[in-house]
């Protein structure tokens, strides 16, 4: 079997020191579609250097994204990138990124659940500079046909959506060449620019990546609920239902719940196909 789940999780942590610029902050909020309209106030926060602030959903970028592709080549762990599916993501943070840094990431495979007719890898990554913690990423990542091998199924992360009319809902266009843009960020996997490539893991066309859309949501919640003030983000977690191809309109609904709860629960949904769910049991919590 090409996933050998307990050498997996019992195999030593690999750390990697990693850093990032300005320059690596601006090109990922542009990859998520920041900058329109391009000299609005609120929208040079994330694209002019001299007002820079750092979206939490970069933690899922920085220093290329190493966690992730780190993970898929772990002891144990062999598979088919065709196979492979970003099932749910979830960051927590320690404290405010900052638009210039230097750390250690220690990723490692922290679970490995067997759903049957997929194996879920849980790829866990640390990130801490000389001040300490900076934030905690896990990856859920899909793997078709390696499951069935009697492991744990895992816990269940359904939230489910909430009852009501969302108290906002906002529409995101998704420019034809977000993914050809998006990668830039470190994330060079084929899928999302190879119509051939595409074609062998079963869609008709290069797909967005899951986490440009994730990002694109918390924009959303952020400039939306939270003021565009992104150090209010304490904790940001979703699960990935189903694909965007480029050229599409994201539907971003939002609940934010009682006063004082500290979360914004989210659902997204592809416009142009009749609401398709894209991004659900998805939570934003916040100061």
């Amino acid at each position: 079997m090409p996933i050998d789940a307990a050498r997996a999780v019992s195999a030593e942590p690999r750390s990697a020191e990693i850093s990032w610029g300005r320059k690596d902050v601006q090109l990922y909020h542009l990859g998520i579609g920041a900058g329109v309209p391009a000299t609005d106030p609120d929208e040079l926060r994330y694209t002019l250097e001299s007002r820079l602030h750092v979206l939490p959903s970069f933690a899922t970028v920085a220093g290329g994204g190493r966690g992730v592709v780190g993970g898929l080549s772990a002891p144990g762990i062999e598979v088919d990138l065709t196979a492979v599916l970003h099932g749910g993501q979830a960051i927590r943070l320690h404290r405010p990124i900052p638009p210039e840094g230097a750390a250690v990431a220690t990723s490692r495979v922290a679970a490995v659940y067997d759903k049957g007719k997929a194996a879920v890898l849980v790829l866990r990554t640390e990130v801490a500079d000389g001040e300490g913690p900076l934030w905690t990423a896990d990856a859920d990542i899909f793997v078709r046909g390696e499951g069935g091998f009697g492991g744990e199924r895992g816990p269940s992360v359904r939230t489910g959506r909430p009852d009501g009319e969302p108290d906002f809902t906002v529409e995101r266009a998704v420019r034809e060449d977000q993914a050809l843009l998006y990668r830039l960020s470190g994330d060079w996997n084929p899928l999302h620019a190879d119509p051939e490539f595409a074609e062998l893991a079963g869609f008709d066309r290069p797909v967005l990546h899951g986490l440009c859309t994730y990002g694109a949501t918390l924009k959303a919640v952020v400039d939306t609920v939270l003021g565009g003030d992104v150090a209010r983000v304490t904790s940001y977690a979703t699960r990935f239902a189903g694909v965007v191809f480029p050229g599409e309109t994201l539907r971003i609904r939002m609940w934010t719940g009682a006063a004082g709860e500290g979360r914004v629960r989210v659902a997204v949904e592809a416009v142009e196909r009749d609401g398709a769910p894209v991004l659900t049991d998805t939570v934003v919590s916040h100061t």
